[in-house]
Parts: C-alpha cells; sequence; structure tokens
C-alpha cells in the first residue's frame, strides 16, 4: 500500500532515489545495532530482573551510533553513488537522514527486546501503527508538496518511526515513571561486549546481501530501474517475513532451554512452507496484475523479476532455520565463517546478473546464491529437527519433566528414580548420597536403593516390609 501511494504521487527517479535511501537507512541503522537486539533475545530469559536496564542501556547507545554513521554517510555517499547527491543538498537533508538511521537503530533493538520478553503484541502493534502513520504522512507529503523529490518518501518513515515509539513508551513512563530499574547499566552490557560483537558481525553478514542490492541497482542500473526493483523487493519481503518471524520467535523460545527444539522448529518448519506454498502460487501467476497496481511500466518491467525474487522464499526457509538452531546452540561464531562466502556470493552473484541481464539477471543471480548456501546448511537443519538424535532428546527432555513432578510431591518417600538427573541438586539432603543410595536410619542394618515410584518388596533380616512401611518407619 506504502509503495502503490508513492508510485501513484511521485515519479519513478523520485522512489528510486528514496527506495536507495531507506535501504542505505536500513543498512546502516543494522550497522549501528551492534547485535545488542539479538543479544537482547539471548539474554534477557537468561537475565531476570535486568530487563529494563538492558533494553534502555541498549537503545541509548544504538540511537548515538545511528546519528553519527548518518551524518558521515550523507555527506560521503554522493561522492560516489550519483543517486544519492540529493542527501547533501542542504544541511536539513543531512539531519533528516541522521535522524532516519538513528531511529531505525532504535526499533530494531526494541522491536527484538519485545520478543526477548515474549511481549509480541506490543512489537505487533507499534509496527502496525508504524505502517499506518507512514501512509497518512505519505499521503499528505504527496498532495501537498510541490516539490517531487526522494527525501520527502524518507522524510515519512523517520516520522512514523517517532510518534510510534513515543506511543509506545510514553503512557509506560506516566502510569510507571522512570524509576532505577529502567535507568542504564552499563556494566551488563560490557559484560556481554564479546557475545554482543558475535552477533553484530553474524548480523551483518546476513543483511548487507540483500539490503545493499537497491544501492546496487541505482549504483549498476539507474534509479529508474530500482524503483521498479525495490517495489518487487518490498512485495516478496511478504513472502519472506513470515517465515523469519517464526524463526525469531524459535530463537526466543528456546534460548534458555533448547531440549524442545526439534518439535517446535518442526512446526515452524511447517507454517513457513505452507506460507512460501501459497504466495508463491499467488505471485507466480499474478504478478503482472499486482504490479499493475503501481503503473503499467512497472507491471511491464518487473514482473519477471518478482516471480523469480518469489522463489527464494524456500531455500531461505532453510537459511532461516540454521541462523536460528546456530543461536540457540550458541555457535554464532561458527555460523558466522559459514555464512560469510554465501553473503558474498550473493552480493557477486546479483552484480554479474545484473550486468548480463538487467533486473531479471540480477533476481536470478541472487535466488541461485541463496539456493546454493540452503543446500550446505540443510545438513545441520535435519540433525537438529528430523534427526533421530534430535528426537531422542526431546522424548528425553518430556520424561524429565514427568520425574520431575513426581520427585517433588514424594521427595518424602524412598522411591526416587536413579536416573533422575537433578539428584545431585538433592545431596545436600541428610542421608542421600551421590550413589543415589538413600540411608533411612541407624534402625535399618541395609540402605534402600531409590526407584521408581510403585509398592515394592524391603527384605529387613529377614522380614518383608512395603515402601509405606518404610516410608513411615523412616518419617522422612
Amino acid at each position: 500500500m506504502y509503495w502503490w501511494i508513492a508510485a501513484r504521487h511521485f515519479s519513478p527517479e523520485a522512489i528510486g532515489i528514496a527506495s536507495a535511501s531507506i535501504s542505505a537507512m536500513m543498512l546502516l541503522g543494522s550497522i549501528c545495532v551492534l547485535g545488542l537486539g539479538t543479544l537482547l533475545i539471548t539474554e534477557l530469559p537468561r537475565q531476570p530482573g535486568q530487563e529494563a536496564s538492558l533494553i534502555s542501556t541498549a537503545l541509548i547507545v544504538v540511537s548515538g551510533a545511528g546519528a553519527i554513521v548518518g551524518i558521515v554517510f550523507a555527506l560521503i555517499a554522493p561522492s560516489f553513488i550519483m543517486g544519492f547527491h540529493p542527501l547533501r543538498a542542504d544541511g536539513m537533508n543531512v539531519l533528516i537522514f541522521a535522524v532516519g538511521v538513528s531511529l531505525n537503530a532504535v526499533t530494531l533493538v526494541l522491536d527484538q527486546a519485545l520478543i526477548g520478553i515474549l511481549r509480541g503484541g506490543l512489537q505487533l502493534w507499534r509496527n502496525t501503527l508504524f505502517a499506518l502513520i507512514k501512509l497518512v504522512t505519505l499521503f499528505l507529503v504527496g498532495t501537498w508538496l510541490s516539490n517531487d523529490i526522494g527525501v520527502a518518501i524518507y522524510a515519512t518513515w523517520a516520522i512514523s518511526n517517532v510518534v510510534s515509539i513515543l506511543v509506545l513508551v510514553v503512557p509506560i513512563v506516566l502510569k510507571k515513571g522512570i524509576t532505577k530499574e529502567y535507568l542504564p547499566q552499563w556494566g551488563l552490557l560490557h559484560k556481554l561486549g564479546i557475545a554482543a560483537a558475535q552477533h553484530h558481525l553474524l548480523n551483518l553478514t546476513l543483511q548487507f546481501p540483500t539490503q545493499v542490492l537497491p544501492i546496487v541497482v541505482t549504483a549498476l542500473l539507474s534509479a529508474q530501474m530500482n524503483a521498479w526493483f525495490y517495489v518487487s523487493w518490498m512485495l516478496v519481503s511478504f513472502v519472506f517475513i513470515i517465515p523469519g518471524a517464526l524463526t525469531t520467535v524459535l530463537h526466543a523460545m528456546n534460548a534458555a532451554q533448547s531440549s524442545s527444539l526439534a518439535h517446535k522448529a518442526r512446526v515452524t518448519m511447517g507454517l513457513a512452507v505452507l506460507t512460501a506454498i501459497l504466495t508463491n502460487v499467488v505471485l507466480q501467476f499474478g504478478a503482472q496484475q499486482v504490479l499493475s497496481l503501481f503503473g503499467s511500466s512497472y507491471a511491464e518491467n518487473a514482473a519477471w523479476c518478482l516471480r523469480i525474487l518469489a522463489l527464494a522464499a524456500f531455500p531461505l526457509i532453510i537459511k532461516n532455520h540454521y541462523i536460528s538452531i546456530c543461536r540457540i546452540q550458541d555457535r554464532v561464531g561458527g555460523a558466522m565463517l559459514s555464512i560469510l562466502p554465501g553473503g558474498i556470493l550473493e552480493v557477486v552473484a546479483a552484480m554479474i546478473g545484473a550486468h548480463l541481464g538487467g533486473l531479471s539477471g540480477l533476481s536470478f543471480g541472487w535466488v541461485v546464491a541463496i539456493a546454493i548456501e540452503a543446500v550446505f546448511m540443510f545438513s545441520t537443519v535435519y540433525k537438529a529437527i528430523w534427526s533421530s538424535e534430535a528426537s531422542s532428546v526431546s522424548d528425553t527432555q518430556s520424561s524429565q519433566e514427568i520425574q520431575a513432578i513426581w520427585l517433588v510431591e514424594t521427595v518424602s518417600m524412598p522411591s526416587i528414580a536413579l536416573s533422575y538427573p537433578g539428584i545431585k541438586a538433592l545431596q545436600h539432603i541428610e542421608n542421600i548420597s551421590s550413589s543415589g543410595i538413600l540411608s533411612p536410619g541407624p534402625e535399618y542394618h541395609k540402605p534402600v536403593r531409590l526407584k521408581p515410584p510403585r509398592l515394592q518388596k524391603y527384605v529387613q533380616d529377614g522380614i518383608a516390609t512395603t515402601t509405606n512401611d518404610i516410608d513411615t518407619s523412616i518419617g522422612a
């Protein structure tokens, strides 16, 4: 809807400049996140009571970094890419671009933090409000502004981010006030510096290829062709966003407990495949009809681009699950080393494709690169989700949970499963040894072997008794 309104009020050249600027904003915002967003998803469940401090500290850091990087980019980038000349046309344009980068970094961290504390409803509400405000401001700008400039389109993103953040934060501040729990604690992030750096490098490796593609189109082809490409890219983003969101939630739910990973990942995998099939059916057969809503030039020049890009939904399911599994299993460093060559391949293949076949060639090159990555990642995903080892881990977790419930209810009984791994945690209880033997007291000459709860004979000096008799005698 947003880009449909833009296509109706602005020229393809203005849309091309705006989309390239927005892509640069997203790329720089991802850089300035410094890995703190993904780090919060992992650490918030592990650090109860410190959630507010961690979130506020991260937001302050990324907002400052975004402002600085945005100013530097707006001043330097136009010297190398002609399409970015409007960014430094005057001081106001530089400021608008820098504020946009800063706010983008803040919202990226804030949204991931809300997932980390399992408040996805607030994230959905903020993004919905952001989208609505963005539509209204774009319509007003397109209607009232006489100049057909891409920076005006870009400014609607910054304005909408400001409003959506204020509407979310202000009621909380008015209700609870600014207490000590909201104050930043720099030491918390300092302790997590290495983990944040790993997540940051992994995020950059993942996001750089996709966010740089509109810039590549602008630099190698033209701003007008980038308008056609970007509309197609935004449409297929709806195809990609659901699998990506599913694996992000998978990461958040298994950050503290990874035993149930296999079962939950099978669910997210099935939902992602179903979504990809349905959306591809629509886009493969209705690409021209969908693009014609933006204008005849989009339908004529970007239909095949849209069809080819939509096919990437299938290999991206494997890639997204691979990344989530690596994060849950704390193998971020290894994942980064394996994904980096794939990211380079995506950019190089897209550039070669652009030279050989224009927009369609660029799209085809990128999809082929994604498919190659998925082939190498498939084995890791299969072992974590479908292998017999993954299934046995899930079954063991369920069995241990049942035993844990029984143990809590019957801790006074001498019948405790010897195999229960939590027995070591109970060694502080008197008369329980590390071997799982309960010594009932001096009146018994033989220790009682711990066993699962069932009525069983116990022989003391040739006299048969039951576990109930033992329990009564012990009085434990």
